[in-house]
């Protein structure tokens, strides 16, 4: 199964003459490390629990008790009552990672977090932040003499066990200090994750990453539909999907999700045809637009979506909402 696109495990340092030279150093292996986990949601919990299966020791926090008490449980994850708590149970470089919804709440953790860090310790954004505000966040935290990361972040609820393709923005230094805990969380220690560039070019990445991965998914719904349409021939879409993972030049994760969702109902009668979007295709198509550099697939993926928030029957934005489902476990509007 196809988990990813990025198959190169590599830190890269600027050049001193210019900063847009990247070289390529060799890795060592890494040490087992201690760090806090802020968010144990779908990703979080998971990256938690990855990280304690491959010797780490991960000191969770989250405004759920039952989600904490469950990972103390299973996992053996160290609990903590608060961030304050959390942080306080880290020695030496202190390094917080977060998994938290993009925006005003990740702004006001990383502000929170400022008091109760020392100079050196490392704050690591591994949600959907938009790179712009990466930028400013890694900015405001060197005035404290506080280390940032900006890691995009995929994998979805397959995470656990298959792990993460992991894009790093970050200095070399940050880069290089959290490089055992990518190592942990990638698909192996050498492949599936990879230091970008300097702060803000992992959420970026990531945004195109995004992007792309719309234009996908519409264009297996619009496909599919199409099938589904000529009813002369009622082509079982099921036995279709699964015949295209084997030998076919589209095949790929998304379809192997799309058939195995379409196994136990390929007429998706029960759910709504509505497809939300996550935020970042609309920062793919602004981006686009800012660079000028014409991206019609992308940005017409996105405007699909708006369309499919509106009311319609279309088959195509079932199928839509069913890939999200399966790969990121992102909630599906069902009938009634």
């Amino acid at each position: 199964m196809n988990q990813g696109i990025c198959y190169n495990a590599r830190i890269i340092t600027q050049k001193k003459n210019n900063p847009k030279d990247y070289q390529i150093l060799n890795l060592k292996k890494g040490k087992n490390m201690k760090i806090a986990m802020l968010g144990l949601g779908k990703m979080g919990g998971n990256m938690a629990a990855r990280l304690i299966r491959n010797g780490h020791e991960v000191v969770g926090y989250d405004t759920s008790q039952e989600v904490i008490t469950k990972l103390e449980k299973t996992e053996k994850l160290i609990p903590s009552s608060s961030v304050k708590d959390a942080i306080s149970k880290l020695e030496g470089q202190k390094i917080v990672w977060m998994m938290l919804p993009a925006g005003e709440i990740t702004k006001k953790q990383i502000a929170d977090l400022i008091p109760l860090l020392n100079k050196g310790d490392i704050i690591v954004d591994g949600g959907n932040s938009n790179f712009k505000q990466s930028v400013k966040m890694g900015s405001m935290l060197e005035e404290y003499d506080i280390g940032f990361m900006d890691c995009g972040t995929s994998g979805g609820v397959w995470g656990l066990d298959n792990g993460y393709c992991l894009m790093v923005g970050a200095s070399l230094e940050v880069a290089k200090a959290v490089e055992p805990i990518l190592r942990a969380l990638a698909p192996t220690p050498q492949t599936g994750w990879l230091h970008v560039g300097p702060i803000g070019s992992g959420h970026f990445t990531k945004m195109i990453h995004n992007g792309i991965e719309y234009g996908m998914m519409e264009s297996f719904a619009e496909g599919l539909e199409l099938l589904k349409g000529r009813e002369e021939y009622a082509i079982n879409i099921a036995d279709v999907t699964e015949l295209w993972r084997h030998g076919s030049v589209v095949r790929s994760w998304l379809l192997d999700l799309t058939a195995e969702a379409l196994k136990g109902d390929q007429d998706l009668d029960k759910i709504e045809p509505f497809v939300a979007d996550s935020g970042e295709g609309r920062w793919t198509a602004v981006e686009a637009i800012e660079q000028g550099i014409p991206a019609p697939v992308l940005t017409q993926a996105l405007q699909v979506r708006f369309r499919s928030q509106e009311k319609s029957k279309g088959y195509g934005y079932k199928i839509l909402s069913i890939m999200r489902n399966a790969f990121g476990g992102h909630v599906m509007k069902k009938k009634g």
